[in-house]
Order: structure tokens, then C-alpha cells, then sequence
């Protein structure tokens, strides 16, 4: 029997859309979408890679592991990139809070992972997406207790030294 007859792959209809925020390194954003599906039930059906010019070739791999581990869980996401010119604080806002915003007035609950975000880009969506009064459901952080050997898979991780972590949940924004 093949994994095809155990999980048919189909495109969610969650209404769900994930932004992630790439920057020094793809385990981190491919291990925090893979908490997110895995622990918060997340399966968007679009899902946006945000980096800077100098990461532009691993949000490529970063997109196809994406869709890898979501076929893993049956579904199939549309995938997309946009690239931003190194450290415009400025530029990351616009590009950040105008992607929010469509979303948002396609209907789609969005959620923004800054796990992998380089400070600058995490910084300027933020304050953007907040001054703007966007109304983003959730943005996660995958939580380390230590970096010492987790460039790999996220279940291969032990668990105990990592947490995903929804601040907009912390922070009793959504109950």
C-alpha cells in the first residue's frame, strides 16, 4: 500500500496563510513550520517565504522542503517567495504589512513565523503589520533552549529543548 492511499494530499481550506520570515538559517524556518503544523494544527493553503537578497537561493530549498513536510501531513499549500533588498528596515515593513494585507482582504487568517527572521526584517514587519492595525491571528517562534546540534529534521530534535510558541496567544490577544 502506498503512503498516497493513507493520506490523500488535498488543498486545505483552512483559510489559513503562513508568512516566514527567512534569514541566516532554513532548518530553523522549516522546523518552525513543521512545529506549527505538527503541535498547533495549522495547514494553510498559502504559504509566503520573506527574505533578504542574500538568502534568495535558500528560500528555494526552504520552499521545497515546505511543500515536503506539508505533503507529509496530506495537504498541498501554494508556495511563494519574495525577496527584499538587504537590511531595509523601511522596505521589510511595506513588503510585510501590503502581503498582510491582501491576505487579509482575500479572507485568509494570516499568521507570520519570525523564527528564522533576520532582526531587521522580524523588527519592521512587526512594527508595520502593528502601526497599521493588521489583524494577524498568530506569530510563532520556535523556541531553543540551546543551538548546539539542531541543524536537522525537526523530530529529530528532543523535544524537550524546543517549544513553538504563539505570542500572539501569549499575550492573551487570542483566548
Amino acid at each position: 500500500m502506498s503512503l498516497e492511499a493513507v493520506i490523500d494530499p488535498v488543498t486545505p481550506a483552512s483559510g489559513d496563510a503562513y508568512i516566514a520570515l527567512l534569514g541566516r538559517s532554513t532548518w530553523a524556518l522549516v522546523n518552525a513550520y513543521h512545529a506549527v503544523l505538527h503541535e498547533k494544527g495549522l495547514r494553510p493553503e498559502r504559504v509566503v517565504i520573506v527574505t533578504e537578497e542574500p538568502y534568495a537561493q535558500e528560500a528555494s530549498i526552504a520552499a521545497e522542503a515546505i511543500g515536503t513536510v506539508s505533503e507529509g501531513y496530506g495537504f498541498a499549500p501554494a508556495i511563494e517567495t519574495e525577496i527584499l533588498p538587504e537590511a531595509d528596515f523601511v522596505r521589510a515593513g511595506q513588503t510585510i504589512r501590503s502581503l498582510a494585507g491582501d491576505l487579509i482582504r482575500q479572507g485568509f487568517d494570516v499568521a507570520i513565523d519570525i523564527t528564522s527572521g533576520r532582526k531587521v526584517t522580524v523588527a519592521g514587519a512587526l512594527i508595520a503589520v502593528s502601526v497599521a492595525g493588521l489583524d494577524i491571528r498568530h506569530i510563532y517562534y520556535l523556541a531553543m533552549k540551546n543551538t548546539d546540534d539542531v541543524a536537522k529534521p525537526y523530530m529529530m530534535i528532543p523535544r524537550q529543548i524546543q517549544q513553538i510558541r504563539d505570542i500572539m496567544e501569549d499575550a492573551g490577544a487570542r483566548e
